[in-house]
C-alpha cells in the first residue's frame, strides 16, 4: 500500500462489525480479570499511564510510517527530544548536536544535561563525514536535525551515520513528518517527531514521539519513559491519529504551496535570499534530493532590510499569515527570527532580517496577494 492508503487504513479495527475509528479510551485504573492475570501481568494494559488501546493503535500507525519497531509517546515535541537523549546518555558522557538544532533542544543540553554531567559540543550542520573528527572516546550519541531549524541547513545524514559507527544517531524528523525522510532506514537509532506539527495538522494539540529502529534501543527508551512517568491523554492521541489519516494528502498541498511561495519570493526585490531545500539555489539541495523524497511548507527568507521598524510594518500588514510559534497546521505563518542568538559552532553573521514562513493550505494567489500588501506597507509605510 502507498502512503495515503496506509494513512487511511493502518491502526484501525479490521474485524467484525465495528466503528471506522479506534475507540477513545481514557482512564487510569485497569481492572484485572482475576488474580492469576494480576500476578502474571498477562495483559497488554495494566495502568493508564502506560497507555490504552487508543495509544497502541496510534503507535502502530507511527511505526508503519517511520519503519520503527516501537513508538513512545510524550506530551510535547521537546519532551520527545529529552526522552530520546536521556535514553542514551549518562553522567560523564559527551553528546554531539548540530548547531542548527531547534533552540529548546540547545537549552536542554546547555541546562539539564550540563547539570547532570553530560558535556555537549555543537557541530557544523554541513560537516558530513567530518563528524568523525568530533567524536571522542566518551561520545555517547550524535543528534541531528535536517533541515535545521530557522536556517534550514541540510545535513548529510548518510555520511554522519556511516562515520558514527556504533554510536547511536538521533534525528529530529519533524520537518519531513516521517513521510519525506526515513532516518531509521538510513541506520539512525531513533527518529523523533513533534506530533504537534504536521501529524496533528490542526494546531490544536501538543505531543511528541520517539520511534526506535530496533528492540535494543527501544527497551532503553521505554525504560526511561516509564521511569520519568511520561504519559499522554487518550483524547489527544485520538486527535493525533485523526490528523495522521490525512497526512500524505495535506503534505502534498503544503509542499506545493511552499515551493510556489518560495519561487515567488525569490523574484521579489524585497527578498535577498530564499532558504528552501527544494530549490536549486539552496546549497544543500543535491543532498536533500538524494536522501529525501519531498519538501514541506516550512522555509525561511532573508529580507533585504535590517531595521526592526520595517519588520514590524511588514508583519502587521499581513492578514492571512499568523504571527506565532510552531507550524504544521492548516494555516500560514510568518515568524521573524534572529538565529545569531542560537549559534556557537558556526556563527550567524547575517544582519538582514530572517523571516520563517509556513505555507498552509490556503489558495496560493491569496497568499501572494497578502504578501504584496505586506511589502508595500513595509517599504512605503
Amino acid at each position: 500500500m502507498k502512503g495515503p492508503t496506509k494513512d487511511s487504513h493502518v491502526g484501525r479495527p479490521c474485524d467484525g462489525q465495528r466503528l471506522v475509528n479506534p475507540s477513545v479510551d481514557c482512564g487510569s485504573t485497569v481492572l484485572f480479570a482475576d488474580y492469576d492475570t494480576f500476578r502474571g501481568r498477562k495483559t497488554n494494559f495494566f495502568y493508564g499511564r502506560a497507555g490504552t488501546a487508543t495509544h497502541r493503535a496510534f503507535e502502530q500507525s507511527l511505526c508503519d510510517l517511520e519503519g520503527a519497531v516501537t513508538a513512545e509517546l510524550t506530551g510535547s515535541g521537546l519532551a520527545a527530544v529529552a526522552l530520546a537523549i536521556l535514553s542514551v546518555v549518562k553522567s560523564g558522557d559527551h553528546l554531539l548536536i548540530t548547531d542548527s538544532v531547534y533552540d529548546p533542544t540547545r537549552y536542554f543540553a546547555a541546562g539539564h544535561l550540563r547539570d547532570m554531567g553530560v558535556e555537549t559540543s555543537f557541530f557544523d550542520p554541513q560537516i558530513g563525514a567530518g563528524i568523525a573528527d568530533q567524536i571522542r572516546p566518551n561520545t555517547a550519541a550524535i543528534f541531528c536535525e535536517s533541515p535545521g531549524s530557522l536556517t534550514f541547513e541540510v545535513q548529510d545524514l548518510k555520511a554522519i551515520i556511516s562515520a558514527a559507527g556504533d554510536i547511536p544517531v538521533l534525528v529530529d524528523n519533524t520537518y519531513a513528518a516521517g513521510v519525506y525522510l526515513k532516518p531509521l532506514a538510513m541506520g539512525a537509532a531513533l527518529s523523533i517527531q513533534a506530533i504537534t506539527k504536521y501529524i496533528g495538522g490542526h494546531s490544536d494539540l501538543l505531543m511528541g514521539a520517539v520511534m526506535s529502529r530496533d528492540d535494543t534501543i527501544a527497551e532503553k527508551v521505554q525504560k526511561t519513559a516509564r521511569s520519568l512517568g511520561l504519559s499522554v491523554s487518550g483524547r489527544d492521541v485520538a486527535l493525533a491519529h485523526r490528523g495522521l489519516r490525512t497526512l500524505h494528502r495535506r503534505l502534498a498541498v503544503h509542499q506545493e504551496n511552499g515551493l510556489a511561495l518560495a519561487r515567488w519570493l525569490e523574484a521579489r526585490p524585497e527578498i535577498a535570499a530564499v532558504i528552501h531545500p527544494g530549490l536549486p539555489s539552496h546549497p544543500g539541495h543535491d543532498i536533500w534530493a538524494a536522501q529525501a523524497t519531498g519538501t514541506t511548507g516550512l522555509f525561511s527568507v532573508i529580507a533585504d532590510w535590517t531595521d526592526d521598524a520595517t519588520t514590524g510594518r511588514f508583519i502587521d500588514a499581513l492578514g492571512l499569515y499568523g504571527l506565532g510559534y510552531s507550524w504544521g497546521g492548516y494555516e500560514s505563518l510568518c515568524l521573524p527570527a534572529w538565529p545569531g542568538t542560537y549559534r556557537s559552532a558556526v556563527p550567524w553573521t547575517e544582519k538582514r532580517q530572517l523571516l520563517r514562513f509556513h505555507a498552509g493550505l490556503e489558495d496560493i494567489g491569496d497568499l501572494t496577494a497578502d504578501l504584496e500588501r505586506g511589502f508595500d506597507r513595509a517599504i512605503n509605510g
